[in-house]
Parts: C-alpha cells; structure tokens; sequence
C-alpha cells in the first residue's frame, strides 16, 4: 500500500497569534538565565501539589473562562489529565495555589502535551521563572525556582496559546521542603473485588471488576502470570485457545505499591468458529487504516465507519531479527492518540462485531522470511502482536516478493498458536496473482484452509492478462472481473476473493475508479449483471467484497467509497 508522504512545511506558518521566532528565542535565553539545573532532592523533599495528576476533576485548581476540564485519554499516568481549550483572546490558564517555605529551592514540573503548553510559577518573591514546548506528544516541562524570604505560597500555572488547539497536562509537581498544604503520600491500594467474566469468544475473555479508590493502574493475572495492564476496571485478554478454561486475577497499583490479588474467577472460551475467520458477515468490507499522517484525515480506530468489517493496522515494522515485525503507535502524528485508546477502540470494534488485524508489509516494508528460523521468528512476533493489542489476526501486504515455502510455514504457525478465529488477508499486485506459479498465489492456496480472503490491488499497475487470454487496462469493469476470474478459476474459493480499490484519486498513483464501477464489478461477478465486454462463465454469488486504500482517505472525500461500496457489498445476495 502506498504512503504517499510529502514534504513537511512549517503548519504554522502564517498563522496569527504565534510568537515569532525572535520572541521564542528570546524566551529560551531568559530560562536559561533563570538557572534550570535543580539541585538534588533531599529525603524530607515531598510534591506540594494538590491533586497533582487531576484524579479529583479539577479540585484544588482554577482555569480561565471555563477553558479547562479532565478527560481519561489521552493521560500520562493515572486515569485523567488536565485538558483544555484556549479560545478568543484567552489562552486556557489553569492554576494553582501552592504552599512553600521561604528561601527554599523548588523543582517545578508537569508533563504536558500540544501545539503550544507553557508551565510557570507567579509569587515566588524572588525570580518567577517558566518553560514551554510545542510537542504533540508527552512531554516533560521542568524548572526550578527559589522562594524569598517571606514567601509562603506561590501560583502554579499551565497555558496554552491563542488560536491553538486544547492541551494536556498531567502529573503537575513542584518538589521541595513541605510547605504544610501537600496532598497526604499514597498508601498502597486495596485489593480489587467483584471481579467477574463478562463475555467470551473462542480466542478471549472479558473481565471487569469495582474500581479501587486511590488506584491508578491493574494488573491482570492469567494462571498466576501478569499477562497485561490497564487503567481502568475491565480488560479483554486475547490469543487464548478455543474450549479452554483459565484462572484470572486482578491487582490494583499505584505509586505505593501493589495490592493483593483479587479472588479468582474462571473463565471458559466457547468453541471455535470454523476456519478462516469465523463468524464474518458473508460479504465483507476491507480497509486500510494508516497509523502515520500522510494528507489523509487523521482517524482514531474509533473512528472507522462501521460499514467496514475487516480493519487493517498499516503497517507492523521490520526488526533487527530476521523475520520478526513490531509496532509503534504514532501517537504524535496521530494527534496524541495513546496506546490504551487505541487497544480500547480495537476492542470496541471487536465488540460491535468487526475484525481488526495487522498489516504487514506496504510499500516501505521490508519483511522476509526465507527460511525456517525467520517463518518461527515471524509467528511468534505477530502473535505477540495480538496478545498485546488485540488484533484478531495478519494482513500479508509484502511487495517486494514472497518465499512461499516458508510463509506457509509462517502463517500455519500463527494459526496453530491462535486457534481457528485467526483472520489472515493477503493484499497482492496484480502481477503476483497472474498465475498459480507466483509466490503469493502458491502462498495463499498453501494456506487456503486458514485464508479468510486475498484482496488484490487493482491499482498501481500496468496491463494484466485476464482469465481468457486478452489484455486488459486498469480502470474499468473487465479488468476487474476479467483478472479476479483468474482467482477464481485458479482454485480460490470465492469467499475469499475481494476487490481492492483506492478511496480516491490521491490514494494512489493510478487505478482509481469510481464506487459505481466497483458496484458494478461485484454485480458482474455476483450476478452476472452490469458486466462490460468481459463476462464470466459462471456467477460467483459467494464473492467476499471489497478492499480500500484507505479509511483516511475516504474520509478525506466524506466517506464517498464505503457509503457506496459498503452498502452495495453488504446487499448482494
């Protein structure tokens, strides 16, 4: 799949109401006057901060115009941050009295998040100092200051910019002597209770249990082993083995501790659902979701129109390890999406029924197994890869060529691993499925008992044969139905054969056609109507759907393609 990424420009540029760069520098030499280097802590040094990672909604703090509130994501720690919103002529002040001692040096920081956040200190009856960023990702402001002699309390404040969107700020500190007003040190939580199962699939369980107070985190136990983490009180654990029973216990943390383990509670997965997938609606839609910011619109997960069935994570990433991928959240092109947001939104589209899997390969990628070593190195990342975030399953989208000896070996290693609900899609060129010889072609018959569905890329490319021999252009009706034939008749069964077409004119170099000519191509294939020159010997009513490249995109055109093909996909017969 292509990224498309052009070259970056300042966003800012001609925006009002931004400092100029001789104001910024200006700035950064009066913080280096102000002495940021802090001295070293002492035992009796605690943080005077009330309220410090904004637990209690926004007790013991003041925001300007009603800018700010708390929110549970994005959060650096804890289960809520500071967010808020600078408006008019106000930039989102939020603040704090704090209680100091005289002629004692202080550490104040915060961790903060967005396009401009500023921390600073008012009152100190000596030198007020501030600091500031513009990362979009978490950040640590820090500076110090030294109180006067008289000074028993300073304001602590936060702020963004004007015309700026809101901001994050989390974890507020200012460390020192204890001025007489600091929030009493943290005991360690209490032990959670109510814990219980509520739902499971052939591959997961749900858990949820009663929130501890004074808990900022919880550890999930799956036969006695921590197994995940989590914020919140409920966690969905996945990669688990069809008609099995597991033990589950929870703890709850904090910055003093860990409680005891809850009471334990059991859980049985259901059976499983048949190869290939599972309980797939029978004609399904297939998209791209980019974790990089390429021009497209920027989605979250939960973001994806529900008429997409199979969601694809673009794109795992090479390692040092020869055949073993990763993946990286972009949490700051992605506009501060955090990684518990986005396993949440997995598991709320998992919940609404739908698919997510991630994608291996693209354009860029640069994964290969070739042997043995690299086929076992490869299963065992991508299965870790589903345990950690939830994803049911693979998307193979290699374009630089593919052993399928060992990719087999590979994929029917992840199966054995994640049972019979594991989802595999492949995403080929056009030129890898011209004949049975291809690697992708040999891949996907090897594994054809596990493959839920190829979705090949009618884009980006050059003429093809069809299944009777003529040449086609890309572009229109016949070659569409003239080179999925080729699948068809090649010994695919058509649930699992999809169309693979760009969102739009900018997802890809060429190929892009209209929703009305993918419609009629599943139409031609399904029901052997709306066909061009090109018409199959025989109708294929069980044809699986459609692909695109990408959810982004088409939400940058209003959603045009899945309002279109995913209402036709999910009406043929």
């Amino acid at each position: 799949m292509p990224r498309l990424i052009p070259r970056l420009v300042s966003r800012h540029a001609g925006q009002r109401g931004i400092r100029t760069w001789s104001a910024v520098a200006a700035l950064a030499t009066a913080l280096a006057m102000a002495g940021l280097a802090s001295s070293p802590a002492s035992a009796a040094d605690v943080n005077n901060v009330k309220n410090a990672g904004f637990e209690s909604a926004l007790t013991n703090w003041t925001c300007s115009a009603s800018s700010g509130t708390t929110v549970s994501s994005p959060v650096h720690s804890g289960a809520a941050a500071l967010k808020a919103t600078p408006a008019g002529q106000d930039y989102a002040q939020c603040s704090q009295t704090v209680a100091v001692k005289a002629n004692s040096t202080y550490t104040l920081s915060a961790w903060v998040q967005g396009s401009y956040t500023y921390l600073g200190v008012t009152g100190t009856g000596t030198t007020d100092v501030s600091t500031w960023t513009p990362n979009t990702s978490w950040t640590q402001l820090s500076t110090t200051f030294t109180t006067g002699s008289s000074t028993t309390s300073v304001t602590v404040w936060t702020h963004g910019w004007y015309g700026q969107p809101a901001y994050y700020a989390d974890d507020v500190s200012v460390f020192g002597p204890d001025g007489g007003g600091s929030d009493p040190a943290p005991t360690v939580p209490a032990t959670p209770t109510g814990l219980a199962v509520s739902g499971t699939t052939s591959s997961s369980a749900s858990l949820s249990w009663s929130a501890v107070s004074g808990a900022t985190g919880y550890n999930v136990y799956q036969n006695g082993t921590k197994v995940t983490a989590v914020t919140g009180a409920s966690a969905t654990i996945t990669g688990l083995a069809a008609s099995t029973s597991y033990s589950f216990q929870v703890t709850a943390t904090n910055s003093a501790g860990e409680s005891a383990k809850s009471t334990a509670v059991t859980a049985t997965t259901t059976a499983s659902g048949g190869n290939g997938g599972g309980t797939l609606p029978k004609h399904a839609v297939t998209g791209y979701w980019q974790n990089f910011n390429n021009g497209a619109t920027v989605q979250k997960i939960s973001g994806v129109p529900s008429s997409y069935d199979i969601i694809a994570v673009a794109f795992a990433d090479a390692t040092s390890t020869p055949g073993a991928v990763s993946f990286t959240l972009d949490s700051a092109g992605l506009g501060g999406y955090t990684v518990d947001q986005f396993k949440a939104d997995i598991q709320a589209k998992k919940a609404a029924g739908k698919k997510v899997v991630i994608s291996i390969g693209g354009q860029n990628g640069t994964i290969s197994v070739s042997d043995s070593a690299s086929a076992t190195n490869f299963a065992n990342s991508v299965y870790s890869l589903m345990q950690t975030y939830g994803f049911d399953g693979v998307d193979i989208d290699l374009e630089n060529g593919i052993n399928a000896t060992y990719m087999s070996q590979a994929l029917r290693s992840l199966s054995s691993k994640a049972g019979s609900s594991l989802i595999i899609t492949m995403a080929p060129q056009t030129i890898d499925m011209q004949s049975t010889s291809n690697g992708y072609f040999q891949t996907a018959l090897n594994v054809k008992d596990i493959l839920t569905v190829v979705n090949m890329q009618y884009y980006n490319s050059g003429s093809m044969l069809g299944c009777d021999g003529k040449v086609y252009s890309q572009g229109s009706v016949d070659f569409l139905t003239a080179l999925a034939c080729i699948q068809l008749q090649g010994g695919l069964s058509p649930s699992q054969v999809g169309l693979g077409l760009p969102a739009s004119t900018s997802a890809a170099g060429s190929g892009y056609v209209s929703p009305t000519v993918v419609n009629n191509a599943l139409d031609c294939l399904t029901k052997l109507t709306n066909c061009g020159s090109f018409k199959p010997s025989t109708a294929y009513p069980d044809l699986r759907g459609a692909m695109t490249w990408s959810t982004n995109w088409d939400a940058s055109s209003g959603n045009a393609w899945s309002n279109s093909v995913g209402a036709h996909v999910h009406g043929l017969p």
